[in-house]
């Protein structure tokens, strides 16, 4: 069996076996200890100011990938779409962390899923196909949009981790199994160490600033994901289109 069927069929199997969990998961609601972080310092009158801060690298990397997006990339739009999202997360998880609650987090996750969804629409298009990527892009960025707005009406978040659940799943997937069409794929090795570090020290919150005094394990989850972004983002200005001949 081809690699790349091998591909297929574990990526349509993860999708199947995620969806039927679904339906079997009781309704996820949100942890109300969620809003609690380490990080309550007041700096020139701006709560939580760390956490608030650390979102500046998010809106340089997403702005930066904009203004150069004509310079990697022939087909803009999932591009720019996705260094939007990255922008946008800078914007809706500041204010976020401004006065942590439900009704300011759906500004901190709707970006998110517009960056993930579009992300996995561009490795699509690179690995995969680039037609199939390209008429993923609008559906996986309403099914985004919807799972956030299904936890704000039922507080189920079920269908929201399976949005953000599948992709990071799917992506080494399809690195492994496919081939990219251009000459440099670590960008997305280095984006995925970086979100794992970040999710890690995400988790040790308070034991992160236990150690380090200045910073929260939050703080740096902010910090870590956006260099995960800058490098892919370096990735996509120094790598070249592979021309692929028949034998």
């Amino acid at each position: 069996m081809k690699k790349e069927k091998i591909g297929y069929l574990i990526l349509i199997s993860v999708a199947i076996i995620s969806t039927i969990c679904l339906f079997f998961l009781s309704p996820i609601a949100q942890d109300t200890q969620y809003h609690n972080f380490c990080d309550s310092s007041t700096l020139f009158n701006i709560p939580n100011f760390w956490n608030v801060i650390s979102n500046i690298p998010f809106l340089i990397v997403g702005l930066t990938g904009l203004i150069s997006a004509s310079k990697f990339s022939e087909s803009k739009i999932q591009y720019l779409i996705f260094f939007i999202g990255i922008s946008l997360v800078s914007l809706g998880s500041g204010y976020y962390h401004l006065n942590p609650n439900n009704e300011t987090l759906i500004w901190d996750r709707l970006p998110m899923t517009i960056a993930f969804m579009s992300l996995f629409s561009i490795i699509v298009s690179e690995f995969i196909d680039y037609k199939k990527g390209l008429k993923l892009l609008i559906p996986s960025l309403l099914i985004g949009l919807l799972s956030v707005i299904y936890w704000l009406v039922f507080n189920d978040l079920r269908i929201y981790v399976l949005v953000q659940f599948y992709p990071i799943i799917a992506i080494p997937i399809i690195l492994i199994f496919f081939k990219s069409t251009y000459n440099l794929t670590i960008g997305y090795w280095i984006l995925s160490a970086g979100y794992l570090l970040a999710k890690l020290f995400e988790h040790y919150d308070y034991e992160t600033q236990t150690i380090l005094r200045v910073f929260s394990g939050h703080t740096l989850k902010h910090i870590l994901a956006a260099l995960g972004i800058a490098g892919l983002l370096y990735t996509y200005l120094k790598r070249k289109k592979v021309i692929f001949t028949s034998k």
